[in-house]
């Protein structure tokens, strides 16, 4: 294909366990065409493309010579386990890469004290990932460690796909050891104490994603799914945040409410007063995503009611217990009244505020051999110019919304956004220089569409990040 036959619009398409949705967008401009949606079959996800397409091409002839790109987080999304040497600083380092490489991560092992592959054998088995993430040892140090992790993992009888993300020194014993096994070794995710390094292994999760997980998940006969998949959608919604950041010259944090979890991805840039700082055992990246699994609107509904500060009066007015076990024992459940949709904001501002905590984490002053200095866990979110809402609540809300679900409180030292003055406008880029974040909403469903486009069209990506507007 010639420059000049070259596709003008793209179908990014992002195909969920419950909804596909695809956007149809200019690549030139950076302009959003049109937009649809189409329950998944999880027999044969290719019917809601299907759907999809034949809605975008009955109002836009374009969409028949569109380039297609695609997500999926279909049939439950990538699933990780994560082994390392001990839970405190290889596994734990492993669990963030996970989640950073838009993973689920369903087990973390450590094999320090453990019987091997009895042990490892059961949790895995238990567990059912997709992937698993081996970690352990830094670049130059032990490499007994991680070489037993991997052996008892062959002698497991995994025959899953394995990223090798450890010591670099035992690559090629590994290598062997592993050799019936299919695996890539990358660069350590921890190449020295302190230092948490991803890069690397978030691409090696990746291509281990789009090789061997999507076509083994069984969810399409069709081989034109596994061409047009580029990512797992997680992994591809950060890749979207970190181009709305770079875009914007911000800190910006994304804040995903959906029936079963509550994602937040975040890119902060480091903190000029690092000095003064005592991080965690494992350095927190720029890039971050956590994944909450008991928030959520509807399976998770019980337990975020659990989750929430009960001294807030509007849960001291009414037994809810009724509404959410009737929400979780519904997931597809939509509100009908207008009380329905207050007691769904009541729960989408509960798993906001307490996936954003657990996100951010606290500060606080401890005393040092060398003096006083400030201890600090999670993500600081404290200098962050903009906060997207997205999620089916939100996206589907009643007009002002995110004033009412998009807060929060920082009382008792949690490293949040200040929401003084908070604003919401309906151009995010208008949040440059702002003292107070931004506060708007993934209406049009953009972010996954900036992060497919991000690596084959960035001008087109980062021109879709500035369109990023809140509902109305």
């Amino acid at each position: 294909m010639t420059r000049a036959d070259s596709p003008r619009t793209a179908v990014c398409v992002d195909f969920g366990s419950t909804w596909t949705k695809a956007l149809h967008v200019d690549l030139t401009s950076g302009e959003v065409l049109g937009s649809a949606s189409a329950p998944t079959s999880l027999h044969e996800v290719m019917e809601a493309y299907d759907a999809c397409l034949a809605a975008l091409t009955a109002t836009d002839s374009q969409v028949a010579d569109a380039e297609i790109l695609a997500c999926s987080s279909a049939g439950g999304g990538l699933r990780i386990a994560v082994v390392g040497n001990e839970e405190l600083v290889t596994a734990e380092a492993g669990r963030r890469v996970a989640l950073s490489s838009g993973g689920k991560v369903v087990a973390v092992i450590a094999t320090a004290g453990c019987e091997a592959e009895s042990d490892l054998g059961a949790t895995l088995s238990f567990t059912t990932p997709d992937l698993v993430l081996l970690t352990g040892g830094t670049d130059g140090g032990n490499r007994d460690a991680i070489v037993f992790a991997a052996r008892a993992l062959a002698a497991a009888d995994w025959r899953g796909p394995v990223v090798v993300a450890g010591n670099r020194d035992a690559n090629s014993e590994i290598d062997e050891i592993l050799a019936d096994i299919p695996h890539v070794t990358c660069d350590n995710v921890v190449p020295k104490i302190g230092v948490l390094a991803p890069e690397s292994a978030r691409a090696a999760v990746r291509e281990m994603f789009l090789e061997h997980v999507i076509g083994g998940k069984n969810l399409s006969s069709r081989a034109d799914f596994r061409r047009i998949v580029r990512g797992a959608t997680p992994d591809v919604v950060l890749q979207g945040v970190e181009t709305l950041a770079e875009v914007l010259g911000e800190d910006v944090v994304v804040v995903d409410v959906g029936g079963a979890t509550t994602d937040v991805h975040s890119v902060v840039r480091p903190d000029p007063e690092a000095e003064h700082v005592r991080e965690e055992v494992v350095a927190v990246t720029p890039v971050t995503r956590t994944v909450e699994g008991d928030l959520g609107m509807r399976w998770s509904a019980t337990t975020t009611l659990e989750a929430a500060d009960h001294s807030d009066p509007s849960l001291a007015e009414s037994d809810l217990t009724g509404e959410v076990e009737h929400r979780r024992n519904h997931p597809g459940w939509l509100p009908r009244t207008e009380q329905d949709r207050d007691i769904d904001e009541l729960l989408a501002r509960i798993a906001i505020s307490t996936a954003l905590q657990r996100h951010a984490g606290r500060s606080r002053i401890v005393l040092a051999p060398g003096g006083k200095v400030i201890e600090r866990t999670g993500t600081d979110l404290r200098r962050v110019g903009v906060v997207i809402g997205s999620g089916g609540v939100l996206r589907y809300g009643r007009p002002g919304i995110e004033e009412r679900v998009m807060r929060w409180s920082a009382r008792g030292g949690w490293q949040l956004p200040e929401m003084t003055g908070a604003r919401s406008s309906s151009e995010v880029v208008t949040a440059r220089n702002a003292d107070a974040p931004l506060r708007a909403i993934d209406s049009d469903y953009v972010l996954a569409a900036v992060g497919l486009l991000a690596r084959s069209h960035p001008a087109t990506a980062r021109r879709l990040a500035t369109h990023l507007t809140p509902s109305r």
